[in-house]
Protein backbone atom coordinates (compact mmCIF):
# COMPACT_ATOMS: atom_id res chain seq x y z
CA UNK A 1 0.00 0.00 0.00
CA UNK A 2 1.22 3.34 -1.02
CA UNK A 3 2.33 5.63 1.71
CA UNK A 4 -0.30 8.71 0.39
CA UNK A 5 -3.21 6.37 0.25
CA UNK A 6 -3.06 5.93 4.10
CA UNK A 7 -4.95 8.11 6.68
CA UNK A 8 -3.26 9.98 8.94
CA UNK A 9 -3.44 7.72 11.45
CA UNK A 10 -2.40 4.62 9.33
CA UNK A 11 0.61 6.63 8.11
CA UNK A 12 1.77 7.79 11.90
CA UNK A 13 1.12 4.12 13.01
CA UNK A 14 3.41 2.62 10.63
CA UNK A 15 5.72 5.60 11.25
CA UNK A 16 6.00 5.24 14.37
CA UNK A 17 6.83 1.51 14.40
CA UNK A 18 9.99 -0.87 13.90
CA UNK A 19 8.94 -1.07 10.00
CA UNK A 20 12.86 0.11 8.35
CA UNK A 21 10.54 2.29 6.59
CA UNK A 22 9.14 5.43 6.33
CA UNK A 23 11.53 7.21 7.92
CA UNK A 24 12.95 11.02 8.05
CA UNK A 25 12.82 11.11 4.20
CA UNK A 26 9.40 10.48 3.55
CA UNK A 27 8.23 12.54 6.71
CA UNK A 28 10.52 15.51 5.19
CA UNK A 29 8.78 15.27 2.21
CA UNK A 30 5.38 15.34 4.15
CA UNK A 31 6.44 18.67 5.57
CA UNK A 32 7.56 19.89 2.31
CA UNK A 33 3.96 18.90 0.96
CA UNK A 34 2.18 20.50 4.20
CA UNK A 35 3.94 23.52 2.96
CA UNK A 36 3.58 23.71 -0.64
CA UNK A 37 -0.55 22.64 0.27
CA UNK A 38 -0.66 25.74 3.07
CA UNK A 39 1.03 27.91 -0.05
CA UNK A 40 -2.02 26.72 -2.32
CA UNK A 41 -4.70 27.44 0.17
CA UNK A 42 -3.43 30.64 0.89
CA UNK A 43 -3.35 31.76 -2.79
CA UNK A 44 -7.14 30.24 -3.11
CA UNK A 45 -8.69 32.22 -0.42
CA UNK A 46 -7.53 35.18 -2.44
CA UNK A 47 -8.51 34.77 -5.63
CA UNK A 48 -11.83 35.88 -6.66
CA UNK A 49 -12.63 38.15 -3.85
CA UNK A 50 -12.93 41.69 -5.03
CA UNK A 51 -11.15 43.64 -1.94
CA UNK A 52 -7.86 41.54 -3.61
CA UNK A 53 -8.44 42.02 -6.72
CA UNK A 54 -4.95 43.66 -6.70
CA UNK A 55 -3.13 40.53 -5.94
CA UNK A 56 -5.18 38.14 -8.61
CA UNK A 57 -2.67 37.71 -10.50
CA UNK A 58 -0.19 36.66 -8.24
CA UNK A 59 -2.52 34.53 -6.24
CA UNK A 60 -3.46 32.64 -9.14
CA UNK A 61 0.21 31.95 -10.25
CA UNK A 62 1.33 30.90 -6.75
CA UNK A 63 -1.91 28.73 -6.64
CA UNK A 64 -1.24 26.62 -9.71
CA UNK A 65 2.67 26.55 -9.12
CA UNK A 66 2.02 25.71 -5.00
CA UNK A 67 -0.24 22.84 -6.38
CA UNK A 68 2.21 21.45 -8.59
CA UNK A 69 4.89 21.30 -6.26
CA UNK A 70 2.66 19.80 -3.96
CA UNK A 71 1.58 16.89 -5.87
CA UNK A 72 5.25 15.88 -6.25
CA UNK A 73 6.02 16.60 -2.82
CA UNK A 74 3.57 13.70 -2.41
CA UNK A 75 4.86 11.75 -4.67
CA UNK A 76 8.51 12.42 -3.02
CA UNK A 77 7.39 10.59 0.49
CA UNK A 78 6.84 6.89 -1.44
CA UNK A 79 9.85 7.49 -3.61
CA UNK A 80 12.27 8.13 -0.47
CA UNK A 81 11.18 4.93 0.78
CA UNK A 82 11.44 3.26 -2.16
CA UNK A 83 14.86 4.33 -2.52
CA UNK A 84 15.75 3.41 0.62
CA UNK A 85 14.20 -0.45 0.34
CA UNK A 86 16.35 -0.11 -3.04
CA UNK A 87 19.74 -0.23 -0.23
CA UNK A 88 17.82 -2.93 1.84
CA UNK A 89 17.57 -5.36 -1.40
CA UNK A 90 21.07 -4.93 -2.50
CA UNK A 91 22.32 -5.00 0.97
CA UNK A 92 20.75 -8.56 0.84
CA UNK A 93 21.81 -10.61 -2.21
CA UNK A 94 23.73 -13.54 -1.99
CA UNK A 95 28.05 -12.90 -1.49
CA UNK A 96 29.09 -16.21 -1.64
CA UNK A 97 31.13 -16.16 -4.53
CA UNK A 98 33.77 -13.65 -6.25
CA UNK A 99 30.73 -12.69 -8.69
CA UNK A 100 28.26 -12.08 -6.27
CA UNK A 101 30.00 -10.01 -4.04
CA UNK A 102 31.06 -7.82 -7.60
CA UNK A 103 27.07 -7.69 -8.34
CA UNK A 104 26.08 -6.95 -4.45
CA UNK A 105 28.51 -4.20 -4.30
CA UNK A 106 27.73 -2.20 -7.52
CA UNK A 107 23.81 -3.03 -6.88
CA UNK A 108 24.19 -1.04 -3.26
CA UNK A 109 26.28 1.81 -5.27
CA UNK A 110 23.83 2.29 -7.74
CA UNK A 111 20.99 1.79 -4.38
CA UNK A 112 22.08 4.37 -2.61
CA UNK A 113 23.08 6.88 -5.46
CA UNK A 114 19.28 6.95 -5.99
CA UNK A 115 18.75 7.35 -2.26
CA UNK A 116 20.97 10.51 -2.42
CA UNK A 117 19.61 11.94 -4.98
CA UNK A 118 15.76 11.40 -4.08
CA UNK A 119 16.00 13.68 -0.91
CA UNK A 120 18.38 16.19 -3.06
CA UNK A 121 15.18 16.50 -5.53
CA UNK A 122 12.73 16.78 -2.35
CA UNK A 123 15.46 19.73 -1.26
CA UNK A 124 14.68 21.32 -4.46
CA UNK A 125 11.27 21.27 -4.53
CA UNK A 126 10.89 22.46 -1.24
CA UNK A 127 13.15 25.60 -2.21
CA UNK A 128 10.98 26.21 -4.75
CA UNK A 129 8.19 26.26 -2.94
CA UNK A 130 9.61 28.60 -0.59
CA UNK A 131 9.62 31.19 -3.52
CA UNK A 132 6.28 30.89 -4.34
CA UNK A 133 5.67 31.25 -0.93
CA UNK A 134 7.67 34.96 -0.34
CA UNK A 135 5.58 35.76 -4.21
CA UNK A 136 2.64 36.14 -1.59
CA UNK A 137 3.50 37.06 1.36
CA UNK A 138 1.70 40.65 1.95
CA UNK A 139 -0.08 39.78 -1.74
CA UNK A 140 -2.71 37.75 -0.41
CA UNK A 141 -5.79 37.49 2.46
CA UNK A 142 -4.29 38.97 5.60
CA UNK A 143 -6.84 36.68 7.33
CA UNK A 144 -4.91 33.92 6.28
CA UNK A 145 -1.00 35.33 7.06
CA UNK A 146 0.15 33.19 9.81
CA UNK A 147 -0.37 29.88 7.29
CA UNK A 148 2.25 31.62 5.07
CA UNK A 149 4.64 31.42 7.85
CA UNK A 150 3.39 27.74 8.74
CA UNK A 151 3.86 26.84 5.33
CA UNK A 152 7.64 28.58 5.15
CA UNK A 153 8.32 26.56 8.29
CA UNK A 154 7.36 23.25 6.81
CA UNK A 155 9.17 23.72 3.64
CA UNK A 156 12.74 24.46 6.26
CA UNK A 157 11.94 21.16 7.64
CA UNK A 158 11.49 19.64 4.28
CA UNK A 159 14.37 21.11 3.48
CA UNK A 160 16.94 20.33 6.69
CA UNK A 161 15.59 17.28 7.12
CA UNK A 162 16.01 15.77 3.59
CA UNK A 163 19.54 17.25 3.94
CA UNK A 164 20.02 14.92 6.32
CA UNK A 165 19.26 12.43 4.30
CA UNK A 166 21.55 13.47 1.55
CA UNK A 167 24.43 13.63 3.61
CA UNK A 168 23.89 10.30 5.27
CA UNK A 169 24.17 8.58 1.87
CA UNK A 170 26.97 10.79 0.50
CA UNK A 171 29.95 8.34 2.21
CA UNK A 172 27.75 5.34 -0.39
CA UNK A 173 28.11 7.43 -3.55
CA UNK A 174 31.65 6.24 -5.30
CA UNK A 175 32.47 8.98 -7.76
CA UNK A 176 33.86 11.44 -5.56
CA UNK A 177 33.25 14.88 -7.80
CA UNK A 178 29.71 13.99 -8.26
CA UNK A 179 29.61 13.17 -3.91
CA UNK A 180 30.98 16.60 -3.51
CA UNK A 181 28.89 18.00 -5.94
CA UNK A 182 25.38 16.68 -3.69
CA UNK A 183 27.16 18.13 -0.85
CA UNK A 184 27.76 21.81 -2.51
CA UNK A 185 24.20 21.49 -3.80
CA UNK A 186 22.62 20.53 -0.72
CA UNK A 187 24.38 23.16 1.60
CA UNK A 188 23.55 26.22 -1.17
CA UNK A 189 19.78 24.60 -1.27
CA UNK A 190 19.96 24.80 2.60
CA UNK A 191 21.38 28.01 3.47
CA UNK A 192 18.81 29.76 0.82
CA UNK A 193 16.02 28.08 2.42
CA UNK A 194 16.44 29.32 5.81
CA UNK A 195 17.35 32.74 5.02
CA UNK A 196 13.97 32.90 3.12
CA UNK A 197 11.81 31.01 5.55
CA UNK A 198 13.00 33.65 7.96
CA UNK A 199 12.27 36.29 6.07
CA UNK A 200 8.86 35.25 5.28
CA UNK A 201 8.58 34.41 9.16
CA UNK A 202 9.94 37.59 9.75
CA UNK A 203 7.04 39.70 7.51
CA UNK A 204 4.06 37.16 8.51
CA UNK A 205 4.92 38.54 12.82
CA UNK A 206 5.63 41.51 11.52
CA UNK A 207 2.07 41.98 9.98
CA UNK A 208 0.10 40.02 12.98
Amino acid sequence: MELTAMTVGQYIELLASDAPAPGGGSASALCGAQGAGLVAMVAGLTVGRAKYADFEQDCRKAADEAGRLQKELLAAIDRDTEAFNGVAAAMKLPRETDAQKAERKNAIAEATLIATQVPLQTMRLARAALDVCQSIVGRSNPNAASDLGVAALNLLACVRGAQLNVLINLGGVRDEQMRERFRAESETIEAEAARLADDIVRSVRDSL
